[in-house]
């Protein structure tokens, strides 16, 4: 099978008009992983009035959660339909969540504009990850912290993603991963080192229940070998930061700073051609 056979961003698109009904089990799973991230990136960030970036934010999710913590959120992600579904549901409830149609390869900020980036769910489905994580760290402030997770490239990760949530439990679409862009631990961090970020600890998360509906529910877990989540740092200019359990912890002023400066997104089909053949543009899927 193809890779962009695999890697198949238009199921996003797709269920736009279903992102927040509840009626697609898929689109349920991604919104039970959030507070799973959040528990655990929660005890390494002060969330509230940072500048905070969602980068492959798809309808919502996790800019929703990030806002109910008092972030300052904006959301990019190529689906110009999930995109709407979530500037929609935004507006519905009064949230101030600034979505943008974009890509991680060619973010469209000004360097230093955020405090922290979200990144989840996504750097597994890029072209170019190299180009991704540079920019991660261009639009990061001195100091500021990335919040990532992303499949272990293991033969168990590619049966537990692929095989057995794709095509047996059905939790996800078929065609949603391309197993040959999971990514390693070590080359994550050697291209996070190479980007100029300071990598922490990493962790393993995963299902660890089911609720009412009979979905899988998400948290920490010991063993990184499906997939794993951690953060990053960028070198501060200036105290006030201070470090946690090894991973740097975002505590710096909460003076509310101008918001990232605004330019025309580009498109993923206008980077298709940027990074190695096989790789589909995308940052994508933190829901």
């Amino acid at each position: 099978m193809a890779s962009r056979e695999r890697n198949n961003l238009a199921l996003y698109n797709d269920v736009a008009r279903q992102w927040w009904s509840d009626e697609v089990r898929w689109l349920r799973t991604l919104k039970n992983m959030v507070p799973g991230r959040l528990r655990y990136f929660d005890g390494l960030v002060t969330w509230s009035e940072k500048a905070v970036l969602d980068l492959g934010c798809a309808g919502g999710f996790m800019a929703e959660a990030l806002d109910d913590r008092g972030a300052r959120v904006t959301g990019i992600d190529p689906a110009g339909d999930a995109i709407e579904a979530a500037r929609a549901h935004a507006h519905a409830a009064g949230r101030q969540i600034r979505y943008e149609v974009g890509v991680g390869e060619a973010l469209p900020y000004a360097d230093h504009s955020f405090d922290a980036v979200v990144c989840v769910d996504v750097l597994e489905h890029v072209q170019d990850l190299r180009r991704v994580l540079a920019e991660i760290a261009r639009v990061l402030k001195p100091g500021g912290i990335l919040c990532f997770d992303t499949i272990n490239r293991r033969a168990l990760a590619r049966f537990a993603a692929v095989t057995l949530a794709e095509e047996v439990l059905r939790l996800l679409p078929r065609g949603t991963h391309d197993p040959a862009l999971f990514i390693k631990p070590g080359e994550l961090r050697a291209g996070l080192e190479r980007a100029g970020l300071v990598p922490g600890p990493i962790t393993g998360f995963g299902p660890r229940g089911i609720n009412g509906r009979g979905d899988p529910t998400f948290g920490r877990l010991p063993f990184t070998g499906i997939i794993y989540m951690g953060t990053a740092t960028k070198p501060a200019a200036a105290p006030g930061v201070e470090t946690r359990d090894g991973a740097q912890s975002l505590r710096t002023s909460t003076a509310r700073r101008p918001g990232p400066s605004r330019s025309t997104p580009r498109t993923a089909a206008a980077c298709r051609d940027q990074g190695p053949a096989g790789r589909r543009c995308r940052a994508h899927r933190s829901g």
